[in-house]
């Protein structure tokens, strides 16, 4: 080791049990082990946490208070931290706003080179942009999309006005604003709407601004008629007001967005529109494939624009270097993947000078295929060559591969992890006797006798996004993994196209679910319930004490366990309870005890030390699906928001396991997983199938892929140059296809190249 390594000494952040590291700098150091050995905890919750801590300490109090607030974590020292970059899974978000060529500046240099050479001149750089008044549509302000009132969902034209045909909040029957309708004299108003005439039915919807002739009584005199879908318009598509937030909820089913029939979805105004450069205007340009927009800028040879072209090109191939050639500078980044929102982080970072800081990456293979992992891998490489450190929290073996020094946390998981269970080169982690170890040496092979197929489910001529005229049988009654490189159309099959075919089948995704910050494990999963009557029974007092969101409740906290403290600018502090110390109860309920233990205490069990303290049949179930599906370390007070988009899937997947004969879609399970947890996770999946339900599951771990009965391969590459069926059949025949790069890899993955 070198005097300059980072050096830790007794991290205790959550499961770390006092440990000292060094770790060297300008080198690619991957840390390994399984999910919730530890991890995590120190390269995030440690060494990144007190790098932007001590980062932030630098600058005035003013500044402070206006970024992001970083406590000092659990560790006695850390010597020769350098700047740390934390480029992570969270998805960039951002408003209907932010693209992907707003988010990476590329939309800036395409806008600076059609101000300069595009024809007709409309302005400079500023008037290309549909955030700026001067170049966006005035129809939809910039954002490319309106907002329309569905008829068919609004109105129920089996009923008369009086029966409630209008089924917008507040038009109903007894809601004062059906009153504008019923008594302006217009309409027979026990006349079914099915029943209107043309006339009668433009003038419920569309009339605007009409004097009233023939009134009933309680009409307002002064009043002008107006049509239901102006009235709808203005009073909570158009106004940021009370009645749009509180009516936000119902109005999600009325209100449809379609393309602005003006700009057409482009966003900008006809003068900017009209701009072109080499035959194409700036919204052709955005809406372009990557790739393709990269051959159309080598077109263009005008001396005076050669550094802007440059500097496109170069950014452009950035893009497309770390596998996102298939994505447009028009695409929505919150609609991309953790995974694409993280590789759209990396490209910021390849063009800087800057050297001697350190890079720290949660899992940068997650959503890719083993083809774009080497492009990853290289990234990595020039990095470090920059004279930079790189620190990745990685399972990926292809990953791993490309180490200088690996650091292998466990040897377990929650309370079972928190040491380091070896570091050194990877050689030596091959003959370590360390479950890594154990998994890089092992010898892959395909599953000896695949399923037959029970019966088929039918996709013909399925044309949507890149997917065109593809036609697909998927088996019934096996496992089938849908592969193909990120963007290849898998999800738009499956999740697209699939459940409008068939839509009674079960998405197991790795959405959050609809739960507040109370919701935890052992409330999702219904066993809080028989909890609370076990700790009632044995005291003898009423089983509503044990619940903390009623009246046993710690006062200070709301049962809770933490408070959360609004400080304006800085983020908002969670801090334990000083009231109940993070127990969520009154002292009364916490001297109530099960088998010695208190119902605070329970809480603060992982599944795992849950599962041997409790022996009712009907917890125990469920604990050991949690345990099945790979979350024993997971607490059961551990509130679900705090839980990563892999934990949440599986959580869901726990809860399918006793269901039979239903189809069920799993988007990459294999997500955030340890080698030998994937090993746990075939178990559960086989499991499923045994119990007569269809399994369709889109992977790109090769492990996973090996163990199909089935797979359907889409390719050949991503976006426009995917979107076909390259494979469909038994594992064994996908390697001789010649034409898949899944085929490729999973030859090699099987040392059968």
């Amino acid at each position: 080791m070198y005097e300059n390594d980072i050096r830790v000494f007794g991290a205790r952040e959550r499961n770390l049990k006092n440990i000292h590291v060094q770790i060297p700098k300008k080198s690619i150091t991957v840390f390994t082990g399984v999910s919730g050995s530890g991890k995590s905890s120190l390269v995030f919750d440690t060494i990144a946490a007190e790098s932007q801590r001590q980062l932030n300490e630098t600058y005035t109090s003013f500044i402070r208070h206006r970024m992001p607030h970083y406590g000092k974590p659990n560790v006695d020292a850390i010597e020769n931290l350098s700047v740390a970059f934390i480029i992570n899974q969270k998805r960039l978000g951002g408003n209907a706003r932010s693209t992907v060529g707003t988010i990476t500046d590329i939309y800036s240099s395409l806008r600076l080179l059609f101000s300069r050479i595009g024809e007709p001149f409309v302005g400079y750089a500023e008037a290309f942009s549909f955030n700026n008044p001067a170049g966006m549509c005035s129809h939809c302000e910039g954002l490319g999309k309106t907002e329309t009132i569905d008829i068919e969902r609004l109105l129920d034209k089996n009923k008369s006005l009086n029966e409630g045909a209008i089924c917008f909040p507040t038009f109903e029957p007894g809601g004062w604003r059906l009153t504008r309708y019923i008594h302006s004299g217009f309409f027979d108003n026990d006349k079914k709407l099915k029943d209107y005439s043309a006339e009668e039915m433009e003038r419920l919807l569309y009339a605007d601004g009409i004097k009233v002739t023939n009134p009933a009584p309680e009409w307002h005199k002064t009043s002008l008629y107006e049509g239901l879908i102006p009235r709808i318009e203005r009073s909570f598509l158009k106004k940021e007001d009370g009645e749009k937030i509180r009516y936000g909820k119902e109005m999600e089913r009325f209100v449809v967005k379609q393309n602005c029939p003006h700009c057409h979805g482009t966003r900008l105004n006809d003068s900017v529109l009209r701009c072109k450069v080499n035959g194409k205007n700036i919204a052709e340009c955005a809406d372009m494939q990557i790739t393709e927009l990269l051959e159309f800028i080598q077109t263009i040879h005008t001396p005076i624009a050669a550094p802007i072209v440059s500097e496109l090109i170069r950014r452009l191939r950035h893009m497309e270097s770390i596998g996102l050639g298939y994505l447009s500078l028009s695409r929505e980044t919150a609609t991309l993947s953790g995974g694409e929102s993280q590789r759209i982080k990396m490209v910021s970072q390849l063009g800087s000078s800057l050297t001697d800081l350190t890079y720290i990456f949660d899992e940068p293979s997650i959503g890719l295929h083993p083809h774009d992992i080497s492009k990853i891998n290289d990234l990595m490489k020039q990095l470090r060559d920059k004279g930079n450190t790189v620190l990745i929290v990685e399972h990926d073996p292809d990953m791993i591969q490309i180490a200088d020094h690996v650091i292998d946390m466990g040897p377990g998981a929650g309370t079972q992890g928190g040491t380091i269970v070896y570091q050194g080169d990877l050689q030596g982690l091959l003959k370590a006797n360390t479950l890594t170890g154990k998994y890089l040496s092992y010898k892959a092979e395909l599953k000896p006798v695949p399923r037959t197929p029970k019966g088929w489910l039918s996709i013909q001529n399925a044309t949507l996004h890149n997917v065109k005229h593809l036609s697909v049988q998927i088996p019934k009654g096996v496992m089938t993994v849908v592969t193909g490189v990120a963007g290849s159309g898998k999800s738009t099959l499956i999740n697209g196209v699939l459940p409008r075919l068939y839509p009674e089948t079960v998405f197991i995704d790795q959405k959050g679910v609809q739960a507040t910050k109370r919701s935890n494990i052992a409330t999702f999963t219904g066993i809080f319930d028989s909890i609370r009557k076990l700790f009632a029974k044995k005291n003898g007092v009423s089983a509503s004490l044990f619940s903390f969101n009623s009246q046993g409740a710690c006062p200070a906290c709301k049962g809770l366990g933490v408070t959360y403290t609004d400080l304006a600018f800085m983020d908002t502090v969670v801090t334990v309870c000083e009231e109940c110390q993070g127990n969520r109860y009154t002292d009364k309920v916490l001297s109530f005890e099960l088998r010695g233990k208190n119902i605070g205490d329970v809480l603060k069990m992982t599944v795992a030390e849950a599962t041997d303290f409790f022996h009712e049949r009907e917890i125990v179930a469920v604990l050991k699906r949690l345990s099945d599906v790979g979350i024993p370390y997971i607490t059961l007070g551990q509130p679900l928001s705090t839980l990563s988009g892999g934990e949440l899937q599986r959580m869901k997947l726990a809860s399918e396991l006793e269901n039979r004969g239903r189809v069920y879609v799993l988007d990459e399970p294999s997500t955030g997983l340890h080698m030998a947890d994937i090993r746990q996770l075939l178990l559960v999946l086989n499991r499923l199938v045994e119990q007569n339900s269809t399994l369709i599951v889109i992977e790109h771990n090769l492990e996973i892929i090996s163990q199909a009965d089935w797979i359907i391969d889409i390719g050949p590459y991503a976006g426009q140059n995917g979107g076909q069926l390259m494979f469909s059949g038994p594992p064994r025949d996908l390697l001789s296809c010649k034409d898949s790069l899944t085929g490729k890899h999973l030859k090699e993955y099987l040392n059968e190249g």
